[in-house]
Formats: structure tokens, C-alpha cells, sequence
């Protein structure tokens, strides 16, 4: 059965379920303050370009960790494999557990968790007001690719992964 609405404060959870149905990544993203190293699980990332290469995605307004993110020059973004769901879950709840992954800094002193998939080393070009959240656009620096691990989708509020046929 069908329902078609139209999106309003009264429809906020049926407008979240509907976006629940599209597969996403999970990632990490981290990046350093004046506190230290920080990090936060994300799905609102997107590629945008290959010339020039430009990532994106969106915190929260409503996440504590919003304005460090949002207030940096830099950070990396980590898509996260099948193996890591402690480290993406640990995220979700403390932005400082980095006792859960391995990692080293970057030359701009960002955390760079290892054995991800596909991990993304960003400048930011652009911050973007967009309702409760807010639209950060990266260029690319670098890129780091492993084989072998396979990487965790996110689909209807669950954890899962890609079999190709």
C-alpha cells in the first residue's frame, strides 16, 4: 500500500523512513581540535566531482560535534567495512574513540583510522547552511584504498553489506 505525503514537522518519522530506504555507507569522519582528535559517524556523503574532486557531507546542527567539524580546515573521511562496526558504533556515541581502531596523523595532525575500504583526506571549500544540517564541501587531497575488506551499507535504520551476483 501506498502513502504519498507531503513532509512537515507532523511527518518528521515517515519523511525519516523514507529516506531510510536508500543504501547508504557508513563512515567516519575525523578530524583534530584544539581539544584534540575527534570523530563522528556519518551517512550524508556523496561524491560531487572528478574535476576538480569534491566530496560532501552533512553534520547535524544538533550534534555537539557540529561546530568542530564545521570550523576546521580539514579531515578525513573513512568508509567503513563490515569489520569495523565496533569503531562506527563507538563514534556514533563519543567523538573521542579512537581507543577502538588503529590509527596515525595526518600531516595536519587528523586521525587516520586503518583498514577502511576507501578512506578520503579532505581541505574544505565550502560550508553550506542547509536546514538542520550542514552541507560541507571537500576537495580531495588524497585518497587510500585497501583491498579485501568489504564496506558496510546502512539501509532501514540496520547494518548490512553488498553481495554482488
Amino acid at each position: 500500500m501506498a502513502d504519498t505525503f507531503i513532509p512537515g514537522p507532523d511527518r518528521a518519522r515517515a519523511l525519516r523512513g523514507a529516506f531510510g530506504r536508500f543504501a547508504t555507507g557508513v563512515t567516519v569522519v575525523t578530524t583534530t581540535t584544539e581539544r584534540g582528535p575527534i570523530g563522528i559517524t556519518a551517512n550524508s556523503f556523496t561524491s560531487v566531482s572528478l574535476d576538480p574532486p569534491l566530496l560532501l557531507w552533512c553534520p547535524a546542527k544538533t550534534s555537539q560535534r557540529h561546530d568542530a567539524f564545521v570550523g576546521t580546515a580539514h579531515f578525513a573521511l573513512h568508509v567503513m567495512g563490515t569489520e569495523q562496526d565496533a569503531i562506527t558504533w563507538a563514534f556514533a556515541n563519543t567523538a573521542e574513540a579512537f581507543e577502538h581502531c588503529d590509527c596515525s596523523l595526518s600531516e595536519h595532525g587528523v586521525p587516520l583510522i586503518a583498514g577502511c575500504p576507501v578512506r578520503f583526506e579532505c581541505t574544505i571549500r565550502d560550508r553550506i547552511d542547509a536546514g538542520d544540517h550542514t552541507v560541507i564541501i571537500a576537495h580531495i587531497d588524497r585518497v587510500t584504498t585497501e583491498d579485501g575488506p568489504e564496506a558496510r551499507v546502512f539501509l532501514g535504520g540496520d547494518y548490512g553489506h553488498f553481495s554482488a551476483l
